[in-house]
């Protein structure tokens, strides 16, 4: 099974898309791997908690600090400037972190820790569509 789905985002932040992955998934009915593919360089995907809110917005802050915007004096030596100050550090974020996740799949169902859900972590300001390729054999 090959399929696609697109998440809009609206700027920096953590968007869960468990449920959509799961809707890609119906109709399955054995067991597998799927196989998410993030058709971004400015973006990534996660699994991370689901339960608390403070953990995205932590995750948030960390990678803000991290990488900061490329119109940071510490951020002086960038070259690729010419998208706006958050482009630059929108691809090194995606360069540490994941744009692919596989994840078992028993009896239709992803194999999630309790806490678990599945994330696009949109590293730009302004709002985005991004696409996520989904495979499953």
């Amino acid at each position: 099974m090959n399929s696609e789905f697109t998440v809009k985002t609206g700027g920096q932040g953590l968007y869960e898309v468990t449920d959509q992955v799961q809707q890609a998934l119906s109709g399955q009915r054995s067991d597998g791997l799927v196989t998410l593919f993030l058709r971004h360089t400015s973006a990534s995907l996660l699994v991370q908690e689901n339960a608390d809110p403070d953990v995205q917005r932590d995750l948030l802050a960390y990678f803000s600090r991290l990488v900061p915007p490329a119109d940071d004096p510490s951020m002086a030596y960038l070259r690729h400037t010419l998208e706006g100050p958050d482009d630059m550090p929108a691809h090194i974020k995606a360069a540490v972190l994941p744009v692919t996740l596989s994840i078992p799949v028993v009896a239709s169902r992803m194999v999630l820790g309790t806490w678990q859900g599945i994330y696009l972590f949109e590293h730009r300001d302004a709002p985005h569509s991004r696409r996520i390729a989904v495979h499953f054999a």
